[in-house]
């Protein structure tokens, strides 16, 4: 008997609209790793949804067909019948943070299901060893990266041992190494899982058999050999990049600046500067240089200090030691810019950075391939389509220097092909580009590493 049965569901969010998923038929076995693939908005987190009991009884809409995992019917199981049996960690792991520290955030769940009190220190360890991050045990949650509340999310799910564990973005914000490691966790827990991942290499390694899902139509239900085949001959971008390392864009050529400094001079240069967060220390005597007319990833360990020293460059934080000299305007967008919507419209969203000019905001959502949305509520959007709404949000302005934090979180391989190609143009019209990300294939003209021991970027 399959533990997951999934026959004939259609849903459709509350106001009406396409339908997030049309007649999804499938099957789970026991034990088995699927991964769950397709572009932005193609209803992958909505059949994580429905999975977990959430699809309805949490968002409403409207629904038929049915969905049974491990005996329990889900149009009348509710997500709370569900728990222990079925864990999820989702794409926002901000939002699923409840606990002020790390080690309560992780027995949480397990104190929920009348665990022995006996046992819960040794599973907490267990699960926060699995994804590295047992040195995080006793720090606050409010303290943590983006990538370490990930972490935190991740080893929440794992400690819970749940027969079904579905994973909605599980690494879109963790550094390679601990996405390595949290992956063969996966791999070595015995249970089934679903692995809704747009960083596919990784997915595709680890599963046995693919999922491709798009305009929520299953259009691909095949073991993983002959997928490859299939995604070779219809979406070759979703095949894992040959290079790992990633693309190195052609040299780039200074441009002349256009504030008052002399001509050529770089977009920002930050000298030595330190940084803490309460007497904790973050950076300390760093550097970093960025020109006009490239494109600068900048990498490193979760939890080193890239989203501070990105902050830094931007304006957003003063450092508590050092220099830092910007020409011109600098824009930034945050790891979750859905976190920061304030319009009832997408374009209106878009149009506050150039004085409610819808004309300028349309051009901008047409670049990012969201034209459609245009009088959508902003809050209905995908997660990898609120990520290309917030870059349309800060890329409207046309910022000398432009700064990126994870903006490949939650976007499909075809969107980031475009948007790499659409940095590399505008870095090439005089711009810079500062792109802080774990993604090792996303092309640059420079690649700079930020170790967590390291003084000075190299």
């Amino acid at each position: 008997m399959a533990l997951v049965a999934v026959e004939g569901v259609c849903f459709t969010y509350p106001g009406g609209g396409r339908a997030a998923l049309e007649d999804i038929s499938l099957e789970l076995r026991r034990g088995e790793v699927v991964a769950l693939l397709g572009p932005s908005g193609a209803g992958k987190s909505t059949l994580v949804r429905a999975l977990a009991g959430l699809v309805p009884h949490f968002h409403g809409g409207s629904f038929s067909g049915r969905a049974t995992v491990a005996g329990y019917d889900t149009r009348e199981a509710r997500p709370a019948d569900l728990a222990g049996t079925v864990a999820t960690v989702f794409q926002d792991p901000e939002d699923q943070i409840v606990m002020a520290s790390v080690a309560n955030e992780v027995a949480f769940g397990l104190e929920n299901l009348a665990t022995l009190p006996t046992e819960i220190p040794a599973r907490v360890e267990e699960a926060l060893a699995a994804v590295g991050a047992v040195h995080l045990a006793g720090r606050r949650t409010a303290e943590l990266s983006g990538g370490e509340l990930q972490r935190v999310c991740l080893a929440s799910a794992l400690a819970l041992r749940p027969r079904l564990l579905l994973l909605d973005e599980p690494t879109s914000q963790l550094d390679p190494e601990a996405a390595e490691a949290f992956l063969d966790a996966v791999g070595r827990l015995g249970s089934a899982v679903v692995l809704s991942e747009q960083r596919t290499g990784r997915a595709l390694a680890l599963a046995e058999r693919v999922l491709f899902v798009d305009g929520g139509r299953l259009l691909l239900d095949a073991p993983r050999e002959e997928a490859l085949g299939w995604l070779a001959a219809n979406r070759p971008a979703f095949l894992p990049p040959p290079d790992p390392a990633g693309q190195v864009l052609a040299g780039h050529v200074r441009v002349p600046g256009t504030g008052t400094w002399p001509e050529g001079a770089p977009a920002v240069e930050i000298a030595g500067v330190s940084f803490a967060y309460d007497r904790v220390p973050v950076l300390d005597d760093v550097s970093l240089t960025v020109d006009r007319g490239e494109v600068v990833v900048l990498e490193g360990p979760n939890g080193c200090g890239k989203t501070t020293l990105a902050k830094i460059a931007c304006g957003l934080l003063e450092p508590a030691a050092g220099s830092i000299r910007r020409a011109g305007r600098a824009c930034y967008l945050s790891q979750d810019p859905g976190r920061y919507l304030v319009r009832e419209r997408v374009d209106e969203e878009v149009a506050l950075a150039v004085g409610g000019d819808l004309r300028r905001a349309r051009a901008a959502l047409a670049m990012v391939g969201l034209e459609w949305a245009a009088d959508r509520h902003p809050r209905d959007l995908s997660s990898g389509e609120r990520e290309r709404l917030g870059l349309a949000a800060v890329a409207v302005a046309e910022p000398d220097l432009l700064i990126l934090d994870e903006p490949t979180r939650g976007i499909d391989p075809e969107r980031k092909e475009a948007l790499a190609a659409w940095l590399a143009a505008y870095a090439e019209l005089g711009h810079a580009v500062l792109v802080a990300t774990h993604d090792r294939a996303f092309p640059c003209h420079r690649r700079v590493s930020m170790a967590a021991k390291e003084t000075v970027l190299v």
